[in-house]
């Protein structure tokens, strides 16, 4: 995170850590839930 009395940055660069974050997450959840399966089955 930025301080409080500097720029937040480039809108490209915080579109891209929201991409990555987004898709770390649906990583982390695909991989849960791919492994319960595989628990069940």
């Amino acid at each position: 995170m930025s301080a409080p009395g500097e720029a937040a940055g480039p809108l490209w660069k915080r579109l891209g850590w929201f991409v990555l974050l987004w898709a770390a997450g649906v990583a982390v959840i695909g991989t849960v839930a791919w492994l319960i399966r595989l628990w069940l089955l």
